[in-house]
């Protein structure tokens, strides 16, 4: 294959994977965040400065608040960036490429070379940083602004999340004090069946004593420990409000997530092979 036939591929590729992330994307779609880009991040910035707060309650708290707003907001902006550089980037080396391929502007190789190493080099540093930015607000967040989809405490996939240990009830996610935050259930975690509508666990619900049924939020304060006379005839706690008409729609928030960052990551793979084959052209544009 030759170097010419392999940078048309390349900015293909890139025009490809970053159309379907144009249709998915969780923001570009407008399925979630639609008010990350203008949160006023720099107020949670000057709170924190100002807090009096120390050790694990600064940690969870102002410094949890300012960070997951910087990451939002930069997740927000370089979803936009990325995807319509990108955009360009394959479908302007896309069509350089195929006007050689036919040995059409021929004398324009290594300049069409050169455009690719730029561009390539751009295109990986966006990409990378949107990978970089998705992955941590996919894994280290969950949702509060859309109305589709309220926060979710974690459960298991029986909806578990405390079981009885002595006279104990222990909550299963339970991490420190001031840590609520790992109570709740991540954007990567609502792919998963306990939090869209699942058959088998309507059914399940539908079995157990109401008294073992219980809102998560009582593992916070409580340093993951409730006394087990509390629930008598109960070996495990389970979230309540789970209900058959929840849908999917968390799934489908997460799987945007999930898409969107595997495909940025083809992207990226593909600039550094536009970026190389872009120099390759640059230094020897008769071997296209």
């Amino acid at each position: 294959m030759s170097k010419g036939l392999i940078f048309f591929c390349c900015a293909c590729a890139i025009l490809l994977f970053t159309i379907i992330n144009l249709s998915v994307g969780p923001i570009i779609s407008k399925t979630i965040g639609k008010s990350w880009g203008i949160d006023n991040c720099k107020y949670l910035s000057d709170v924190c400065d100002e807090s009096t707060d120390s050790g694990d309650e600064l940690k969870y708290g102002d410094e949890w608040n300012r960070d997951e707003c910087n990451n939002k907001k930069g997740m927000h902006d370089m979803e936009y960036t990325s995807f319509i550089f990108n955009a360009v980037i394959g479908f302007v080396c896309g069509l350089l490429g195929l006007l050689h391929l036919f040995d059409l502007k021929k004398e324009f190789v290594s300049k069409t070379g050169l455009i690719g190493l730029g561009c390539g080099i751009v295109g990986f540093i966006f990409s990378f940083v949107y990978v970089i930015l998705n992955g941590i607000v996919y894994t280290s967040y969950y949702t509060t602004d859309n109305p589709n989809t309220n926060s979710m405490y974690k459960r298991d996939s029986d909806g578990v999340f405390a079981e009885k240990k002595g006279t104990n009830f222990e909550c299963i996610y339970f991490d420190s004090q001031y840590n609520t935050h790992a109570l709740m259930a991540k954007y990567s975690d609502l792919i998963q069946k306990q939090y869209n509508y699942d058959k088998d666990l309507v059914k399940s619900y539908a079995t157990i004593n109401s008294n073992c049924k219980k809102n998560p939020n009582i593992c916070e304060n409580t340093n993951g420990k409730l006394l087990a006379s509390d629930y008598p005839g109960c070996d495990k706690l389970y979230a309540s409000g789970y209900n058959e008409y929840i849908g999917i729609t968390n799934k489908d928030i997460s799987d945007r997530f999930l898409t969107t960052l595997l495909l940025s990551l083809f992207v990226c793979l593909a600039n550094i092979g536009l970026a190389i084959f872009g120099f390759l052209l640059f230094r020897t544009p008769g071997e296209f």
